[in-house]
C-alpha cells in the first residue's frame, strides 16, 4: 500500500473572525469572545493562515505524514472548525430534569450546580460549571451556553453524571437530568 506523504486540510475563516497562530498556539478572536488552544503536542504538524482568491484560511499540513499524523491534521482542524463556530455563534446543550418518585430543584449557585432533593436524600448533589460556560434553570429545563464546545460539553456531562442512580433498579429510577439537545446556540 502507497504511504500518504503530504496532508493538508485547510478551514475558511469567516468574516468578522479573527485568526492568529503563533508557532502552535492558535488564537480566534470573533463577535462572542477568544478562544486560545495550543496544538504543540502535535509534532510533525504545521499551522499557518493563508490568504489567496478564496479568502483567508488556516492550513493545517504535515509531511511525509503516516496514518496517525493524517488523522492528528484532521482533528486539528475540526477544533479550529469548532473554535471558529463558537466564537461566531456559540453552543448550547439542552438538558431535561426528570423525575417520577420525588420534586427535583435545580439551581445555580456560583460555579455549581446543586440538585437537592434527588430521590429523597438530604444531602444535594453538586455539578461543577466550567470556566466560561454560561448554566440557566427554565422549570424542566437546564441550558448550558458558552463559546468553548468542550467546557459546555463536560459542563452539560458533570450534570448529568452528578445525578446518575446507583443501588437501585434504572428500569423503575428514571429520575435524572439527561441530555437530550445539543448544538449551535445562534
Amino acid at each position: 500500500m502507497p504511504k500518504i506523504t503530504h496532508v493538508v486540510e485547510e478551514v475558511p475563516i469567516p468574516e468578522g473572525v479573527e485568526v492568529s497562530v503563533d508557532g502552535m498556539k492558535v488564537t480566534v478572536k470573533g463577535p462572542k469572545g477568544e478562544l486560545t488552544r495550543d496544538f504543540s503536542h502535535a509534532k510533525g504538524v504545521i499551522i499557518r493562515v493563508d490568504e489567496d482568491e478564496e479568502g483567508r484560511k488556516v492550513v493545517i499540513e504535515s509531511y511525509f505524514a503516516d496514518r496517525r499524523l493524517k488523522a492528528l491534521v484532521g482533528t486539528i482542524a475540526a477544533h479550529i472548525e469548532n473554535m471558529i463556530t463558537g466564537v461566531t455563534k456559540g453552543f448550547r446543550y439542552k438538558l431535561k430534569v426528570v423525575f417520577s418518585h420525588f420534586p427535583v430543584t435545580v439551581k445555580v449557585q456560583g460555579d455549581k450546580v446543586v440538585i437537592e432533593n434527588f430521590l429523597g436524600e438530604k444531602a444535594p448533589r453538586i455539578a461543577r460549571i466550567m470556566p466560561g460556560v454560561t448554566v440557566k434553570v427554565q422549570k424542566d429545563d437546564v441550558i448550558v451556553e458558552g463559546i468553548d464546545i468542550e467546557a459546555v460539553g463536560q459542563t452539560a456531562a458533570n450534570i448529568e453524571q452528578a445525578t446518575k442512580v446507583k443501588d437501585k433498579d434504572r428500569r423503575v429510577f428514571l429520575d435524572g437530568i439527561y441530555i437530550y439537545e445539543k448544538g449551535v446556540a445562534e
